[in-house]
Parts: structure tokens; sequence; C-alpha cells
């Protein structure tokens, strides 16, 4: 059997993500070149996570026996973004398993909320979150009810 070639990462739309999260950047955030500094992607695609998960599934990082941390991260640069631009973050789990996940975040100028439609991917993160016990800080599970929830977010196969 032959392989299948990897899909170039940059032809990427916003189809290509089950979780569709609009995200604010502010002014604070454009970097002395005009464009939002790198740290600034970590923030939106960590934001975007969460609040998809809050949204969604009973989270207490205070309370709950588990917590979600992140063990890897990293980013893809592939155009420049700056504040104002509206922007939409897609979220989709390419990986889960019984104590990870893995996450790819897409950035894009959000196609509702622009003046002017931009559909290319701007930028390719990935974020691997370990469940660990609240208590020993070891990995445990994902609790069901997390999973369920990422579930609905597992990429489909690649064109």
């Amino acid at each position: 059997m032959a392989d299948t070639p990897e899909r170039d990462p940059r032809t990427l739309t916003l189809a290509d993500f089950p979780v569709h999260r609009p995200v604010t950047t502010r002014w604070s955030d454009n970097d002395m070149y005009g464009h939002l500094n790198n740290a600034v992607y970590y923030e939106l695609f960590d934001s975007a996570i969460n609040g998809w998960q809050a949204e969604h599934a009973t989270v207490d990082p205070t309370a709950d026996p588990t917590q979600g941390v992140v063990a890897e991260s990293g980013c893809a640069f592939y155009a420049e973004v700056a504040f104002p631009a509206p922007l939409v973050v897609g979220v989709r789990v390419s990986r889960l398993g019984r104590s990870s996940v893995t996450y790819e975040l897409g950035l894009f100028v959000d196609p509702w909320r622009a003046a002017v439609p931009d559909p290319g991917i701007k930028a390719l993160g990935h974020w691997v979150h370990v469940e660990i016990d609240a208590v020993t800080r070891r990995p445990t599970p994902i609790p069901e009810h997390l999973r369920a929830l990422m579930e609905t977010a597992v990429a489909g196969a690649r064109a």
C-alpha cells in the first residue's frame, strides 16, 4: 500500500475544526512590529480550550479531584494578524488517550465578523493536556464528562 502524503497544514480551513471559538485581542497584544506578539497566540489557544470546556462541562479547577495540565505546546505561524482583526480559534482533538488529549488549534480571521473575508489559516497550534490527580499530581484517567466533550471534537480523516 502506498503512503498517503500528509496534508499541507496551510490548506486547513475553519471547516476542518469541529469547534469554533471567537477570541478577542487587545491593542496591547500588538508588538512593536504591529502584529500579535507570539505569546498572545498561546493565550488565545488556552482561552479557546478552557472556555469551550467551561461552557459545556462542569469544571472547577479549585475543587475538582483532577486537573488538566499542559505537558506540551507549539505553534507554526503562517500569516500575521493584528488588533483589531476579529479572530476565531478552531479546535479539534487529534488524539484522545486514557489520561491525555492532544488538540490542534487553527487561528483564523472570523468570517462572520470580518469586513473582508480572509479564509486562510494564520497559525496552527498543538496543545497536549495531561489529566492529573489534584493531590498526588500523577496522571489519571480523563473524567467521563470531559472525555464525552472531547469526543465531540475528534478530528475526522484528513483529505
